[in-house]
């Protein structure tokens, strides 16, 4: 027997929902009306700004569970809701004239963007582990699908079929330990676990393998290592801008239900810090460590997001301390912010750049871009200097509020672990920004006024945010915990 939907969750679900109808709506218009696929692409600019201010609009609001307790709005999912929703409008922002010069533009793109960020939306809110599943597969069918999208080019197939058959096994690996947890506490329910765990009615060993195989699941969405072996592929045969939107929101849906469940349901699990930490050390040094050899600047960027998955993994360790739980949460957030911004810039240049399918993604091509496009040249620069963790960038204090709740939690090697690799990560970095100003080239740039736009914008967030707002956007974040009503 169905039970009847309530206005409150409606409400709770408002965004998700609307994005949702939207992206149907625009569907059928697309294949029955319209021809030019522009109107398409600003279609799916309209929703996610419409979706934008329905998330504005439950800032402020007490926690409210609906669904029966399997979704959650509180501050941390109407932050992370808010991101996504500026993350689409990027989103769509990168792609619209590469499409339009490689002859790939179809309206089912944008949809499939539109379904993509309402699943990772809904990721945000979940408060039921059969929740965590059914989102997680929402936003990332859509992604296998665009990776795809550069039919019938070889790596862009390569790189769906690698995406969906890796995804695939990550899934399955997620729903036998929603198994094994479910077997353990009798729900999955998360605030029910957390009662269920709190009275130790559970076993420990079916538990605590559950949640382990859970982490699998979520490892490979954030990109960690040694569950990153698709990344490499995915971000080189994949569309750039579909590379570059992946790169920042999977991994942002994926420390979402980290966060949930590592924060909410399993703190007190010690046994599992161990893994974390080494999951941690082990992304920051491979990821690092491999880039370095990197020629393709796709490549050495898809290496790059699997060392930034093991910084924001450092503040995971020190889940298990009750007591720096906000501030680990409120640390990985900012990371996130800062991130998003650096990434979606440092994709955008390499849109610009990339002539045709697959050509102009080499260090070479980089060469001598500061004296025919210094604007596009400082840009990149910043956003290199950002993932560093150079001053005054966000990047900066990004690390440092990671690095800070690693040491209060005790971790000091994994700290000195972030910051030996951050400095290994200085290399590769400056490498590329010493291409674009010390060597000779003539590199060409598509005029997309748009996408340059986007770039120089995030470029100026990514310094002067960190000069003027940092600490505002720390406090923000802070504020944005996990609570249940």
């Amino acid at each position: 027997m169905s039970l009847p939907v309530t206005w409150q969750d409606v409400y709770a679900l408002l965004p998700e929902t609307f994005l949702v109808a939207w992206a149907s709506l625009l569907l059928l218009v697309d294949v029955f009306r319209i021809r030019d696929k522009r109107w398409t692409a600003w279609g799916g600019v309209v929703g996610f700004a419409l979706a934008l201010v329905l998330a504005f609009m439950q800032f402020g609001r007490s926690p409210l569970l609906a669904f029966q307790g399997m979704v959650i709005a509180d501050a941390f999912s109407v932050f992370l809701v808010a991101l996504f929703a500026l993350s689409g409008l990027v989103g769509i922002l990168l792609a619209q004239d590469y499409l339009q010069r490689h002859d790939m533009e179809r309206g089912e793109f944008y949809v499939l963007l539109l379904f993509s960020v309402a699943g990772m939306m809904l990721m945000a809110r979940v408060a039921d582990l059969i929740m965590i599943f059914l989102a997680l597969e929402l936003f990332s069918i859509p992604l296998y699908i665009m990776s795809g999208f550069a039919r019938p080019r070889s790596e862009s197939e390569e790189a769906a079929l690698k995406y969906f058959l890796l995804g695939a096994f990550a899934a399955g690996f997620m729903a036998f330990g929603i198994a094994l947890v479910y077997g353990a506490t009798g729900t999955t329910s998360l605030p029910q676990m957390v009662q269920v765990i709190e009275q130790g009615a559970v076993d420990q060993a079916l538990l605590i393998s559950g949640a382990a195989l859970v982490l699998v699941g979520l490892g490979f969405k954030v990109a960690a290592a040694p569950f990153h072996m698709w990344t490499p592929d995915v971000y080189h045969g994949a569309p750039s801008p579909v590379t570059g939107f992946m790169a920042v929101t999977a991994k942002m849906a994926g420390f979402a239900a980290l966060l949930r469940l590592f924060v909410l349901v399993f703190p007190s699990m010690q046994t599992l810090t161990p893994v974390l930490w080494a999951l941690a050390a082990l992304s920051m040094i491979l990821g690092n460590v491999v880039a370095i050899a990197q020629r393709n600047v796709k490549r050495m960027l898809a290496y790059s997001s699997i060392a930034h998955a093991g910084y924001m993994l450092m503040a995971a360790v020190a889940f298990a301390h009750p007591t720096l739980a906000p501030q680990a949460v409120a640390a990985v957030l900012f990371y996130l912010v800062a991130y998003a911004f650096a990434t979606f810039g440092a994709w955008g240049v390499v849109v610009l750049l990339e002539r045709r399918m697959g050509e102009g993604l080499n260090l070479d091509d980089y060469a001598g871009l500061s004296r025919r496009y210094p604007g596009l040249a400082a840009a990149m620069a910043v956003f290199m200097i950002s993932y560093i963790g150079v001053p005054p960038t966000l990047g900066f204090f990004g690390k440092f509020y990671l690095f800070r709740v690693t040491l209060e939690a005790g971790f000091v090697g994994l700290a000195l672990i972030g910051v030996l690799t951050s400095l290994v990560s200085a290399y590769y970095y400056l490498r590329l920004v010493m291409y674009m100003y010390m060597r000779p080239g003539e590199p060409e740039v598509r005029r997309e006024p748009r996408l340059q736009a986007t770039v120089v914008v995030a470029a100026v967030l990514t310094f002067f945010l960190g000069l003027a707002a940092a600490s505002p956007l720390f406090t923000w974040a802070t504020e944005a915990i996990l609570r249940f009503g």
